[in-house]
């Protein structure tokens, strides 16, 4: 079976930033639609386990990725599809397997297709104002040939992406809160 990989930055910005971007890409780009959607993280030290609601396409999914944010631009992912009805269901089966750290984040989104990079611009209470831009590639070989162009779209568009060591850096802090919030119970 072979897995899908993607490649992926991400940029976080004020409000005047994200409201220009927005107006840009709805005018330049391939309008791939709005994509909100109530997203339930389970933390995990180096992967990322997650259940998603997705509100505006009317589905839903389990996602995981072999890697974390701020551990390189490629994830290789795995993907189920759920019925929306199952999401509580799945949530609760992570819960009962002993994923008991779990944030839930609702984020707004709208997603456009420009120059070969998919980017959603994002709101959510965490993360503020951000985007992600996104290339699926089927090998690693072609992972160079993405980051440079998202590199080149984002630079075109005036967004400065996030450095590995920012995004280290910003999930560790995230994952404190959290974990402040909502301690582990054994």
């Amino acid at each position: 079976m072979s897995r899908a990989i993607e490649i992926e930055h991400r940029a976080r910005f004020d409000k005047h930033k994200y409201d220009e971007l927005l107006e840009f890409l709805k005018t330049n780009a391939q309008d791939l639609g709005q994509d909100d959607k109530n997203v339930y993280f389970f933390l995990l030290p180096d992967q990322i386990l997650k259940v998603t609601d997705n509100v505006s396409q009317n589905s839903a999914k389990i996602t995981f990725k072999s890697s974390k944010i701020g551990q390189g631009s490629d994830f290789a992912e795995t993907e189920i599809l759920i019925s929306r009805q199952d999401v509580d269901q799945a949530v609760e089966l992570f819960r009962s397997l002993g994923f008991k750290n779990m944030t839930e984040s609702f984020q707004w989104r709208h997603n456009f297709l420009y120059r070969g990079v998919e980017i959603a611009v994002k709101y959510s209470e965490r993360w503020g104002y951000h985007a992600e831009f996104e290339v699926m590639v089927s090998s690693k070989d072609e992972k160079t040939r993405a980051d440079n162009l998202i590199r080149a779209v984002a630079q075109e568009l005036g967004i400065t992406l996030m450095t590995e060591a920012e995004l280290r850096q910003f999930i560790a802090e995230k994952e404190a809160e959290i974990n402040a919030e909502n301690p582990r119970k054994n």
